[in-house]
């Protein structure tokens, strides 16, 4: 599990069919084999440790949901170590579990924020409400708005300033993760109307 409070911003140094290494010194500082590291917010597991560098395994699922295969060496991703029982949830509850990609739509200033609108797929729209919680390449934000093809949120600077969001261009692909919460009630309701 994971708060979406990204800890670094790490570089990609090598990405090839079914691997990625990323170079990472804050978040390795602590880490072992077999931990769990959140890259732009999709939940991977630490398989090699090489000084300030880790390796992780994709599988095909992986790919077909995320944006992690078009990375290549150079790109600045997020990363988040996965949550100890004793940590504070500082941001939502983030599964890992990317559930589908959208695209950036625009970014514009307002003051000194940035409201960023990202297109999303309508089935992963309909778990998003203004003032909810979203999960977009790891990082941990809230909706200010919706519209029928996708949804926005504020940058403060603080996220600008320590995430890989402000490095983005119109039409970039980005990882999304939706509440959990919004999808069990769904189930629930659902659920109601069928058999036992």
């Amino acid at each position: 599990m994971f708060t979406g409070i990204v800890e670094e911003v790490g570089t990609i140094t090598e990405a090839a069919e079914g691997l990625l290494w990323i170079r990472a010194p804050f978040v390795l500082q602590d880490a072992k084999l077999g931990d769990s590291i959140a890259i732009n917010g999709v939940d991977l597991t630490v398989a090699e440790i090489r000084g300030d560098t880790f390796f992780a395994n994709l599988m095909p699922e992986t790919y077909r949901r995320s944006n992690l295969g078009s990375l290549r060496p150079g790109d600045a991703v997020n990363l988040e170590r996965s949550v100890r029982p004793s940590d504070r949830l500082s941001g939502h509850i983030v599964r890992g579990v990317v559930e589908g990609v959208g695209t950036l739509r625009s970014m514009t200033p307002e003051a000194e924020a940035i409201i960023a609108w990202f297109n999303a797929p309508p089935e992963l729209l309909r778990y998003m409400v203004v003032k909810g919680p979203v999960c977009i390449d790891g990082i941990s934000l809230t909706i200010v708005a919706k519209d029928p093809e996708g949804f926005a949120v504020s940058l403060v600077q603080y996220t600008q300033e320590h995430t890989n969001l402000g490095t983005r261009a119109p039409g970039d692909r980005i990882n999304l993760e939706t509440d959990i919460i919004a999808r069990y009630v769904q189930q629930f309701v659902e659920g109601q109307g069928g058999p036992a």
